[in-house]
């Protein structure tokens, strides 16, 4: 009898250690379990490079995520990269001159939406003008390649070491 509660035990433990596991695979995806709010707006910035942002990647205003990235493409008519980001609606004052950077976070090289709010936008009235949806910005911060930054400075210490 104390061996098949031995068992029950050690099988209740896997269990749950692959319940543990398949949550930390859909956390690292970016994926969820929860259906969510579906409360949201969409907003497109256009960029002129952005490096290797992903689709499902996090929008964040000072650290807080506020929302993801929902799709990326090429602008057809000038061959700019646009990125459309689903906002959550309960983050609906962001001002209208705000700026939309893409930043890194950690070790990997994640990329992820920043915005720096900014309110210089005012209606006749005097109130800030609010993104809304279908909102397109260019008031944007590209990524950093870092292929291009070393291409740089490798070029500057060249030309650095050249004599006449």
């Amino acid at each position: 009898m104390n061996s098949k509660s031995v068992e029950f035990l050690v099988g209740l433990f896997l269990a749950a250690g692959i319940v543990a596991a398949v949550i930390l695979a859909l956390k690292v995806a970016g994926l969820t379990l929860s259906s969510g709010s579906n409360e949201y707006y969409t907003v497109h910035a256009k960029f002129s490079n952005i490096g290797s942002l992903k689709v499902r990647s996090p929008v964040k205003l000072g650290g807080v995520v506020i929302g993801q990235v929902s799709k990326i493409y090429i602008d057809t008519q000038n061959l700019q990269p646009v990125v459309d980001m689903k906002i959550d609606k309960k983050y609906d004052k962001i001002g209208e001159d705000s700026t939309f950077s893409i930043l890194t976070a950690g070790l990997l090289g994640e990329q992820y939406l920043g915005v720096k709010p900014d309110f210089a936008s005012m209606d006749d009235d005097g109130n800030p003008i609010y993104l809304k949806d279908g909102s397109v910005t260019t008031m944007t911060d590209s990524a950093i390649v870092l292929e291009e930054l070393l291409g740089k400075f490798l070029y500057s210490l060249n030309s650095g070491n050249k004599t006449e």
